[in-house]
């Protein structure tokens, strides 16, 4: 992973403008990809619940990169540097998934989209098209606040846990926050 996202570092900051465009795209592609991949091997072996809908964090970043190549701007900048990247991070070194066989298809879109969901911001902002600003980061946590609203009532309806709103599973590091603030 670490190697991965150093050399796509590399390649995008050397990269010229139209290159740096098609690679981004590329990426938004690859990860909206993983996610039909996800959603096909679950229908396709019957195994999909309600569980499975993109609603978690993550799964929503999916379309927020595949928004911000087309859209770009500073909000979702920062919205990617604030929060995509550390829960992707906090997902990829402490997988939940890992109780799977290694080349079961869910343990491999596993890492994989969550590699690369952190991989697209680390990349702009190894070249400088992302900035971090400080000032726009509780506009981002007010966002996350406000998609918990309505995914909280799915949860609820649904029986499921989405932004993990209703506990953290076991090896989760958000258990941490549920063990101190219930």
């Amino acid at each position: 992973f670490v190697a991965f996202a150093i050399i796509s570092s590399i390649i995008y900051r050397k990269s010229d403008a139209s290159k740096r465009d098609k690679i981004r795209k590329l990426f938004a592609l690859l990860i909206v990809l993983d996610e039909i991949f996800k959603q096909y091997g679950l229908i396709s072996n019957g195994l999909w619940t309600t569980g499975y809908l993109p609603l978690h964090l993550c799964s929503i970043n999916i379309f927020i990169i595949a928004y911000h190549v087309f859209k770009p701007n500073k909000t979702i900048d920062n919205f990617l540097y604030a929060v995509c990247i550390p829960g992707a991070l906090a997902a990829i070194l402490a997988p939940t998934w890992v109780e799977l066989p290694v080349l079961n298809f869910m343990h491999i879109h596993s890492f994989t989209v969550h590699i690369l969901l952190v991989t697209y911001p680390v990349m702009l902002l190894a070249s400088g098209e992302i900035v971090p600003d400080i000032k726009i980061v509780p506009k981002c946590i007010l966002f996350v606040l406000i998609m918990a609203i309505p995914i909280y009532g799915i949860n609820l309806l649904l029986d499921t846990n989405f932004m993990f709103l209703m506990f953290a599973d076991p090896g989760n590091p958000l258990l941490l926050f549920e063990d101190i603030f219930g």
